[in-house]
């Protein structure tokens, strides 16, 4: 319920977008909210030989495909690679791709592009990118009445989590004698400053902007795979983080799972304009 005074206000810290999804995000200051999420968010999806999707679960040197967006382009670049460049309005070959229980239409990217994911990764591989005419949605089972439409984002089209999330992490990790870990490693769109760790769970439908024109809507926490242990500097493994959110974020409303932020829904505001330091209002949520 919207009251005169909310009960939490702060802003927006960073914004991310993931153009490739399982490779390196690319920060912005601002990025316009579409119908499936930010601009260009997990729009291109590298796939085996089969069409199912692959993500640092299986070859973390994914990470360390860095993202650069132009005008007209995107650019991808990775070690011992020559750069590799994608035109954000071309693509091929109309084919068919599967992410988790969804198959779903999409473009292929053609044989150059085929092979430096082949070259760079040691196995067969494709770049595609999401058909626009395509509708995937997310599960009804959370997002009730609301359609929530994502492009290659594993189930949600927005996820956001707090720099307090991040505190408490790296304070414990920190206290078992490990280092501490970037933001990068969970992979947000929004990161919020000035709440306590974990606030973002809590917080009912986040008002953004000093007229409110955008309104997102948190509807489940994020369960966490593994990839939260890829180092996004070296694309090497260890498993010390989820230990350490083992010990103290299994979360009964996703079965005990692990979870490290939010994913959220678009009430309000598609075509409107997310940016750096925007206010955020919420009222606690109790259910």
């Amino acid at each position: 319920m919207t009251t005169d005074t909310p009960d939490v206000t702060t802003r927006i810290a960073r914004i991310f977008v993931y153009p490739l999804k399982s490779c390196a995000g690319v920060e912005l200051t601002e990025s316009v909210l579409t119908e499936t999420g930010l601009d260009l968010d997990r729009a291109w999806m590298v796939v085996d030989e089969q069409g199912e999707f692959m993500s640092q679960r299986e070859l973390p040197r994914m990470a360390l495909v860095k993202v650069q967006l132009k005008h007209s382009e995107v650019v991808l670049r990775a070690p011992g690679m020559l750069a590799l460049h994608l035109s954000i309005e071309a693509v091929e070959e109309p084919t068919r791709v599967r992410i988790w229980d969804d198959e779903v239409k999409a473009y292929d990217m053609g044989n150059t592009a085929a092979q430096w994911f082949t070259d760079f990764l040691g196995q067969k591989l494709r770049l595609v990118r999401f058909d626009p005419d395509e509708r995937r949605a997310s599960s009804r089972q959370w997002t009730g009445d609301v359609e929530a439409l994502n492009q290659f984002s594993d189930g949600y089209p927005i996820l956001v989590a707090s720099e307090g999330s991040l505190a408490e992490l790296n304070r414990r990790l920190e206290a078992a004698g490990h280092g501490a870990v970037g933001i990068e490693r969970f992979r947000p769109n929004i990161v919020l400053a000035g709440l306590e760790a974990h606030d973002e769970d809590r917080m009912d439908v986040m008002r953004i902007g000093d007229d409110g024109a955008i309104e997102l809507k948190g509807v489940k926490p994020c369960a966490r795979c593994p990839i939260p242990n890829v180092d996004p500097a070296t694309g090497e493994v260890a498993p010390h983080v989820s230990d350490a959110l083992q010990t103290y974020r299994s979360n009964p409303v996703v079965q005990g799972a692990v979870s490290f932020g939010m994913n959220l829904v678009t009430l309000k505001g598609f075509d409107e304009v997310l940016r750096v330091g925007q206010r955020v209002t919420a009222d606690w949520r109790f259910d």
